[in-house]
């Protein structure tokens, strides 16, 4: 079985954009992989934030992952900042990147806009997402377009730590589910459904009320046409409201639209399906919220799992590049075995 690792940082509040194009497969994919998952917090620090919140929103988005369908018995899911081989991995890689491939980092150039001083976990935080990668040996990791970048420095870095200190790393490849739906914003369907940047209007939550739901499809953007026809270039708006429809009902985009004459009415339709598609997600949530201890368990005993890997693959990489000791996590080596 192929081991995959991918994780999410805790927005608070996941979207339809990040359950059609990722999340769901998580779920699938949970039953035909040894499939680790973990939210980001650590990845949260790069920008400011209040601590409290930073807290409330790692609970939600874990409770979030296990309403969409993500089962603790199925799969490792745990919060990065409890597996410290994290951190301490990401040192040693840091001391193998170099300053000027992680400056030509396209997030970085985005993310920093121009300024004169910006966080260093900022420029670092790729060395992070390596660490997050190579610290269980993983096989695959699920990548979208944004992702390709991080993957191919992951790769690189392994591939270099293995060359100058010995065979340590598994050097993973990149998985593309076979069906993603990719949602746009239903306000700027030019641009991807996200979080950063996005408009509130545009973004379906996948906590929203049905009304809420039905409101924002109401007012996405078409155009100023009265055909209903799948054509992204052409008719980005109503191509949009296409694909949702078949993401919700397993239809092709392009076999929909002949069923329809008016946008109000495929607005109508696309609005049920994604209410009735989230509906399974908002009761399973609600199921968990009254008893968040539930989550908190499962992911307290996926983190002890993961660190059960993490600190063997953190110890085999100590010892290549020439530390004493090890760590204090169950592949850890004595002193007096490393003089051995």
């Amino acid at each position: 079985m192929k081991r995959m690792v991918s994780g999410v940082q805790p927005t608070g509040t996941l979207h339809l954009g990040g359950y059609l194009g990722a999340f769901r497969q998580w779920a699938a994919v949970q039953h035909q992989a040894d499939a680790y998952f973990f939210v980001a917090d650590l990845h949260a620090l790069t920008v400011d934030g209040d601590p409290e919140r930073l807290r409330r929103a790692t609970l939600e988005v874990a409770t979030q992952l296990m309403a969409i369908g993500l089962d603790p018995a199925a799969c490792t899911l745990f919060v990065q900042s409890q597996v410290p081989e994290h951190t301490q991995l990401a040192w040693l890689l840091e001391c193998t990147a170099t300053t000027g491939e992680l400056g030509r980092m396209t997030q970085f150039k985005d993310k920093s806009g121009g300024q004169e001083s910006v966080k260093v976990g900022l420029f670092t935080y790729p060395v992070l997402m390596a660490a997050d990668v190579l610290l269980y040996d993983a096989d695959l990791v699920p990548v979208g377009d944004d992702q390709r970048q991080h993957l191919e420095l992951t790769r690189d870095l392994a591939g270099r730590f293995n060359h100058r200190y010995g065979d340590t790393f598994r050097v993973p490849e990149a998985y593309v589910p076979p069906v993603a739906a990719r949602v746009m914003d239903l306000q700027h369907p030019e641009r991807k459904m996200s979080k950063s940047g996005a408009s509130p209007q545009g973004t379906i939550e996948l906590l929203d009320e049905p009304k809420v739901i039905e409101r924002k499809v109401a007012r996405a953007v078409t155009d100023a046409e009265t055909e209903v026809r799948y054509d992204r270039a052409a008719k980005p708006g109503v191509s949009n409201l296409l694909e949702l429809l078949g993401a919700a009902t397993g239809r092709p985009p392009a076999d929909l639209s002949p069923s329809y004459s008016r946008y109000g009415d495929l607005k109508k339709d696309v609005a049920a399906a994604v209410v009735e598609m989230l509906r399974p997600v908002r009761e399973r949530h609600a199921e968990l919220s009254a008893d968040p201890s539930q989550v908190w368990t499962a992911l307290q005993a996926g983190s002890e799992a993961a660190r059960t890997v993490a600190s063997m693959t953190l110890d085999r990489a100590s010892s290549a590049i020439g530390l004493v000791g090890g760590t204090t996590g169950t592949g850890s080596r004595s002193v007096d075995s490393t003089f051995a």
